[in-house]
């Protein structure tokens, strides 16, 4: 249902519904943002919308909702962990280890984890409240932000008025995907667990 509103919004508002959407879906509102992007590149096939405007709303929308996401997390996720962390077992400690991890590989994470659904909402987050820096924030958010964005708009255009089943195929190849990650992150984590045992 909240589907076809979308779509009917996208439809009556263009690249304005785009932008709106797009942001709100990242910071971490249901949004169907691979659907809403594969339907935007149909109806750039059917000459409804401008190629490059709706490439411009889409990265728009989705570096304005990370750039949010960033910043929340910057400025409340450290008073949060510090306050309430030691709840959950997040300690500063913890959150130091984030943050280097983030300055050896978690930056790929934000160029990459657009694909993986859950992930994008996560990672800026994160790296806000690891107080990652901000020029590598941007780099490598902004340039995951382009792939996906790009990617999903040209597979609507491509597909044509096959996109609707090729987006619901879209959808299970990530689903997959996050779900193979999980168990390989987990085997590494219980391997580097063992390893460190005396």
């Amino acid at each position: 249902m909240f589907t076809g509103t979308v779509f009917h919004w996208i439809a009556q508002y263009g690249h304005a519904a785009i932008f709106g959407l797009l942001m709100l879906g990242i910071v971490g509102l249901p949004v169907p943002d691979e659907t809403l992007l594969t339907f935007a590149g149909y109806l750039v096939y059917r000459k409804q919308l401008s190629l490059p405007l709706t490439l411009a709303a889409a990265y728009g929308g989705s570096i304005t909702g990370i750039s949010i996401s960033y910043l929340l997390g910057r400025t409340f996720g450290l008073h949060l962990v510090h306050r309430y962390g030691s709840l959950i077992h997040l300690t500063p400690r913890r959150l130091d280890k984030v943050h280097r991890w983030f300055d050896r590989s978690g930056r790929w994470a934000l160029t990459f984890g657009y694909f993986v659904p859950g992930v994008r909402h996560l990672t800026a987050y994160v790296a806000g409240a690891s107080e990652m820096n901000l020029f590598s924030f941007t780099l490598f958010a902004y340039s995951g932000a382009f792939l996906w964005a790009s990617a999903f708009i040209t597979l609507g255009y491509i597909l044509g008025d096959r996109w609707e089943s090729a987006s619901r195929q879209a959808h299970r190849w990530m689903f997959d995907l996050l779900l193979l990650s999980a168990v390989a992150f987990t085997a590494w984590w219980l391997w580097r667990r063992h390893r460190s045992r005396p």
